[in-house]
């Protein structure tokens, strides 16, 4: 008897408490969250992250901080795969990786992609590429002054610097180089837009990749009249940017309707362009609650002010639109995707 006393005396208590458990705003209250960004000090998903940071911590209760963390490696890969494999799986860990690794981690199915990108969860994303474009930035001084004569054959080579394997530049480089036709030479291993940028000024490398708010962010100069760079192509968009209407789009040169398939299957990451991720296995009401909380930073005034002041595009996708747009990915038609797959292992690139 006494034995079923102190059972139901654990069970009510059990009852008691659950609620408690449940409610994420008791479980956020006083706590530390980390904010894992996989790229270094400096650039563009830093500068977008510490800023949701700064605006994110005012919407958990109870005087809840975040905390930023750097952790570059591969392309933001060494983030992805702490997120999955290593990071607490109770809300408490949010990262920010490059927006073509669930693509990658498809294409490859590789031993270094520790991810599943549909058991993550997507608290949301930054940008929608609605007023973006990722453009291939050339030296106006180069060999190259425009994308007809990469594509001539009497043209000259245009070295590009490529960010580690997992990175959005590597794969979209290939593909302007195999079904575009550009005559490109990759130079490898920049472990960052940094450091590819130094490469670019110091002339090293004749052009990179990188995302027009990333460069307004970084090297605003550059997009002055007087900047030492052109853009030369843009991927990611289906149409010119209106604010480089003589730059042609990857979509507009694609030479058959299969190359366009592939483009326009590429272009899907941009679409969660700068995406947000939280462990697998994180109770549901903690996830509903960081997309919530995201949702609601990224639409307040304050943050919106700062994201102007800093020429940061905003134009946010919620946690399920993330979420679901990463599934078009997964059943995306299998021949197209045989075909990239084909494309970047016979370039050399994972």
């Amino acid at each position: 008897m006494e034995r079923i006393r102190v059972i139901a005396v654990f069970l009510l208590g059990c009852v008691a408490c659950s609620p408690a458990q449940s409610d994420p705003a008791a479980f956020y209250t006083g706590k530390q969250i980390q904010m894992v960004v996989g790229y270094g000090p400096g650039g563009g998903y830093d500068v977008y992250t510490r800023l949701l940071a700064r605006h994110m911590a005012a919407h958990f209760p109870g005087g809840a901080t975040i905390v930023v963390q750097n952790m570059p490696g591969a392309g933001s890969l060494r983030a992805a795969n702490y997120i999955a494999q290593v990071a607490p799986r109770d809300g408490t860990v949010i990262a920010a990786i490059d927006r073509v690794l669930p693509f990658a981690a498809i294409i490859s199915a590789g031993a270094s992609f520790q991810f599943d990108p549909q058991t993550l969860n997507w608290i949301g994303s930054l940008s929608s590429y609605e007023d973006d474009a990722f453009i291939l930035w050339a030296r106006k001084d180069g060999p190259a002054k425009s994308v007809a004569e990469l594509q001539s054959p009497e043209g000259k080579q245009l070295h590009v610097g490529i960010i580690a394997d997992g990175s959005t530049d590597g794969a979209v480089v290939v593909l302007l180089r195999e079904r575009l036709r550009l005559n490109i030479k990759m130079i490898p291993g920049y472990p960052d837009s940094n450091a590819a940028a130094l490469a670019v000024e110091r002339k090293e490398i004749d052009a990179r990749m990188v995302g027009l708010s990333s460069m307004a962010s970084s090297h605003p100069a550059y997009l002055e009249p007087d900047s030492p760079v052109f853009a030369a192509l843009a991927f990611g968009r289906a149409t010119r940017h209106p604010r480089y209407p003589n730059t042609p789009t990857a979509l507009e040169l694609a030479p058959d309707e299969q190359t366009r398939k592939m483009i326009e299957l590429m272009q899907i990451p941009y679409r969660l362009s700068r995406p947000y991720v939280s462990p697998p296995d994180v109770p549901a009401e903690r996830v509903a609650f960081l997309r919530t909380a995201f949702m609601a930073t990224v639409s307040s005034e304050a943050f919106l002010e700062e994201a102007k002041r800093l020429r940061l595009e905003i134009s946010p996708l919620d946690g399920q639109a993330v979420a679901s747009l990463v599934e078009s990915l997964v059943n995306a038609p299998a021949e197209t995707l045989t075909e990239i797959r084909s494309m970047i292992k016979q370039a050399g690139v994972r």
